[in-house]
Formats: C-alpha cells, sequence, structure tokens
C-alpha cells in the first residue's frame, strides 16, 4: 500500500491539529475527509465562528463533516461511506465505540504529553504548572478509556525554566506533526508495534491526569509557595491566563490576569508579610507568596488590554494593599 492508496479520514479542531493536517495534504496522503465540531458562537458580539481545521479544510477543498452527535447514524453512515483504511484525531471530542472501530487500520491520536504522564484534556497546561523539565507528544491507537491505548511512537523535548504554555504548545504542536506522518509510515509499511501503557510504568507510579482547566482553576493563591504561583502562571500563559483579585478601602474589586512574574524573590531578613501583600511603586509590582515575592511583568485589567507593568502603573493608581 503507498500513501494515495490510504484512505485517511482527519478529526481536529484547534490550530494545534491543523498542522498535522497540513502536513498530511502537502505530503500527498490521501485525506479523504475531516471531520471537526459544529460552528458556534464565540466573542463579546457572538458571532458565528469555524473551527481552524475547518478553515483549512474548506480552503483546500476537502469534505468536511461537523456532526452534532458522535454517535448518530446518518453520520456514521457517512462517515462509513469514505472506506478510510485509517483514522486519525487529533485535540476532538472522545469518539464512540462505533466510530474509532470502523477503519481496519485503526485509530491514532496524538497526545501532547509523555504517556502515561498527562491522561486528559490540558496536558500542556499542566506539565508546565507542575513545573516539569520535561515533556514531548505521542501517538496511540485509541481504545475505550480515554488516553489509555497502546503507544505507537513517542518524543520527548524541554520545558525551558521561562517557558509558558504557549511556547510548548508551538514546539508540541511541530513535533507532533512530524510524528503524525512518521507513524502513517510505520502503519503503510506494518513496522508499527504499538506498547501497552502499563508496561511504561515503573513498579507502583500511577499515569498522572490532566483535567480539564476551569475558572477555579486559574485563580492564584498567593497562600502558596512562590515557585509554585511561578509555574502555575506561565503554566497558564497566554490563555487561559491566571488571575487574581484587589479589593481598595471602598470595596471596589478589580480582576487582573497575570501572564509573566519575574524569578521568585525570598523575603529580605525579618520581612514575614501577609500571603497577597502588594509592594508597589511607580514602575514595580510584588506579590507576596508564601515564602517570597513574585515581580509582576505582564497583566491585564479587566476590560482592558494586557501590558507591561510599568505602563499599567503609569495608568492605574493601586489603593489596595493585598491579593485576593
Amino acid at each position: 500500500m503507498t500513501k494515495q492508496d490510504l484512505k485517511i479520514v482527519f478529526f481536529g479542531t484547534p490550530d494545534f491539529a491543523v498542522e498535522s493536517l497540513s502536513r498530511l495534504v502537502d505530503g500527498g496522503y490521501n485525506v479523504v475527509a475531516v471531520v471537526t465540531m459544529p460552528d458556534k458562537p464565540a466573542g463579546r458580539g457572538r458571532q458565528i465562528q469555524e473551527s481552524d481545521v475547518k478553515r483549512y479544510a474548506v480552503e483546500h477543498g476537502l469534505p468536511v463533516l461537523q456532526p452534532v452527535s458522535l454517535k448518530d447514524e446518518a453520520f456514521i453512515e457517512q462517515l462509513r461511506s469514505f472506506e478510510a483504511q485509517l483514522f486519525i484525531v487529533i485535540a476532538f471530542r472522545m469518539l464512540p465505540e462505533a466510530v474509532w472501530q470502523m477503519p481496519p487500520l485503526g485509530t491514532f491520536n496524538l497526545h501532547a504529553s509523555l504517556l502515561p504522564r498527562y491522561r486528559g484534556a490540558a496536558p500542556i497546561n499542566w506539565a508546565v504548572m507542575n513545573g516539569d523539565t520535561e515533556t514531548g507528544v505521542t501517538t496511540f491507537f485509541l481504545k475505550h478509556e480515554i488516553d489509555t491505548g497502546d503507544v505507537i511512537q513517542q518524543r520527548s523535548c524541554p520545558i525551558g525554566r521561562t517557558d509558558n504554555v504557549e511556547v510548548i504548545h508551538d514546539r508540541l504542536m511541530m513535533m507532533g506533526a512530524d510524528m503524525v506522518l512518521e507513524t502513517v509510515d510505520a502503519i503503510i509499511d506494518g513496522s508499527v508495534k504499538p506498547i501497552p501503557q502499563d508496561q511504561m510504568l515503573t513498579a507502583g507510579q500511577q499515569p498522572t491526569p490532566a483535567p480539564k482547566i476551569f475558572k477555579d482553576t486559574c485563580r492564584i493563591d498567593w497562600s502558596r509557595p512562590a515557585e509554585a504561583l511561578y509555574n502555575h502562571i506561565r503554566g497558564l500563559s497566554p490563555y487561559p491566563a491566571a488571575w487574581t483579585t484587589m479589593t481598595d478601602d471602598t470595596g471596589v474589586v478589580t480582576t487582573l490576569k497575570i501572564y509573566q512574574t519575574g524569578e521568585p524573590e525570598p523575603f529580605a531578613a525579618g520581612e514575614s508579610p501577609v500571603a497577597g501583600t502588594i509592594k508597589a511603586d511607580c514602575k514595580t509590582l510584588r506579590i507576596a507568596c508564601a515564602d517570597g515575592w513574585l515581580q509582576v511583568l505582564s497583566l491585564q485589567q479587566s476590560g482592558k488590554k494586557r501590558m507591561d507593568t510599568d505602563a499599567f502603573l503609569r495608568g492605574f493608581t493601586i489603593t489596595a494593599t493585598r491579593c485576593d
């Protein structure tokens, strides 16, 4: 079988998936259809938005399926009509068994972690938030439980001390696209030797969860150590962004998204400020954590644009004494 003979259906939604789809199309692989999320309203104007994958597919003349329900019989029959031998899934919803078992060569997923570490919806965020120094990408065949299938290929990359989630996202997107093509080629030539994930765990080791990020997940708890919050902030930057509030003496609450801080700074001798205490001058803003200060370098006031802290302080007078 050649790559022109192999019929592929591609499942994906965000820009992370577009790079792999683009490599497949540009590489001459036979992508016969694309499945993506239905269009939905987004933004302040609630205008209907198409997914990044849909926009690419339409521009390149690929058939696009946008089922509301992946269990809908009409969708399943339409999917079956393409007679694809392989499905590829990247940053998409969990597929029902009737779908992922359909192609004779299987369905594989590209996941942005070194499985079995960080199974779940937000593997890149949690790897940075937890202060890991390494992450990577994995391709694996789908099975019933999410992110538990047998591993096909895996590749690691470092997480730098100042890297945020955007930097790692883009790095893994490019690495992952390379691996998708390598995985398809290995399936074509029959050299795939999948490894069960339980064989990749050392004695007593457990898989690492990477649950979905919610608004409360992003709130900064200043009573935590400075190192933990340094990682927390860069693991959520630029999206969805860590946040905190300041309440002034009159009770006015200001919400701030914090995108970047300096390295943790230990308290000076004799200092023991309450967690959340603000120390600011005309150019710098520091906030006390459990064991040190974090200097805020980039932030955004609710309803305003993101800016460097010195620019923010030129237009905003801080009257609050601490953050909550």
